[in-house]
């Protein structure tokens, strides 16, 4: 009798889009992988809420714009009525469609794929890859992950005229799960931080400028995403602009923002480790490292650098993460000077900063509860 175990059934997934032709090719890639298994498809939103009750799947991918209900009013219907895990499909440009898939991601949507725009040429490899990762990362999801709900822009008036160079920096990874986060860390920060805020988020060239406009409404600090060459200036946030690394240089006038083209880390281009070491050696003690949501092991070698060099270490909990993958790995690897679920990780960070007395003891990798 062999002694290898059972191979698991492929997952269930429902296929939702408007295009019989994305739906039959994603039904097609999903049913080939021997991972997934796709139970039905649906060509709307109102069928997709039907479907989901008939069929229960395990999984939906969602496209954003359809007829009769679009995606974001089905990604909310399902979200409160029905939860699972879901991945979007765009194929919508930013900034438009850009601002429509990050408000996806805050609502709840735990990753999101770009489908070839009508017209466009399809490859074939890259999209197969890029569907399975997010449906692998959405299998290992928290629904029980804080969502962002509506805001109204933040009140608190941002600090007028010019700002100094940074004397502090924030060096912040995020991925799977992160614009949910970054739409609760960011809009915490006080106006008056005196520090710079530095974003790694993993996502696709174009929709970074989306991720930081959409900040940009909602925070007291200007959010902005990164340009090669400006200055590292207190008192606001700047986010790697997709598919280049993001580092800090010297400056005529202290330290400058650097863009690079290098191969990718960890698969990832904007890859946080990059810019942790950078920070690192650039700020030393006066850095803060924070480490949210994802899947893989970016931000663990630059948080461990970072805490080398005298700075701060903060990592979210298992509760409020999307997904523990990079925070369970950055906790191995570095260790933290505090974990803290979603909601505290702003005053966390504030804390750092100050390096307030009455702080925890640091977490080392040693006494760490990782079961």
């Amino acid at each position: 009798m062999s002694s290898s175990a059972p191979r698991a059934e492929p997952c269930t997934v429902l296929v939702v889009d408007d295009s019989a032709l994305v739906r039959q090719v994603v039904s097609d890639l999903l049913n080939a992988s021997g991972e997934f298994r796709v139970v039905g498809t649906a060509s709307d939103g109102l069928d997709a809420i039907r479907k989901v009750h008939a069929l229960d799947p395990a999984l939906v991918t969602l496209d954003i714009q359809m007829p009769e209900l679009d995606g974001l009013q089905t990604l909310g219907y399902l979200m409160s009525e029905a939860p699972r895990p879901v991945v979007m499909l765009s194929a919508l440009e930013a900034p438009s469609g850009g601002d429509l898939t990050i408000r996806a991601l805050e609502l709840g949507a735990v990753d999101f794929v770009r489908k070839p725009r009508g017209g466009e040429p399809l490859d074939a490899d890259a999209f197969r890859e890029a569907l399975l990762a997010a449906l692998r990362s959405a299998l290992g999801s928290n629904l029980g992950a804080p969502r962002a709900i509506a805001r109204t822009p933040a009140i608190t008036r941002r600090r007028a005229g010019a700002q100094p160079p940074a004397a502090r920096v924030v060096a912040v990874a995020a991925s799977t799960g992160g614009p949910r986060a970054l739409a609760e860390i960011i809009p915490a920060l006080p106006a008056d931080l005196d520090a710079a805020v530095l974003v790694v988020q993993h996502m696709p060239r174009g929709f970074t400028e989306s991720l930081a406009r959409r900040l940009d409404r909602l925070s007291a600090l200007p959010v902005t995403e990164a340009r090669a060459g400006e200055p590292v200036l207190a008192n606001h946030v700047y986010v790697a602009p997709g598919g280049r690394h993001m580092l800090l240089a010297a400056g005529p006038s202290g330290m400058a923002i650097a863009l690079s083209d290098q191969d990718p880390v960890w698969g990832m281009r904007p890859s946080a480790d990059p810019l942790f070491q950078s920070v690192a050696a650039g700020f030393g003690g006066r850095a803060v490292g924070v480490v949210l949501t994802g899947m893989g092991r970016d931000g663990a070698e630059g948080l461990r650098l970072v805490r080398a060099a005298g700075g701060w270490g903060v990592v979210q909990d298992r509760e409020s993460a999307t997904v523990f993958g990079m925070p369970l790995i950055a906790l191995r690897h570095a260790g933290a000077d505090c974990v803290a679920p979603l909601r505290e990780i702003a005053a966390a960070i504030t804390r750092g900063l100050r390096r307030d007395e009455a702080a925890v003891p640091p977490v080392t990798p040693e006494r760490l509860p990782l079961s």
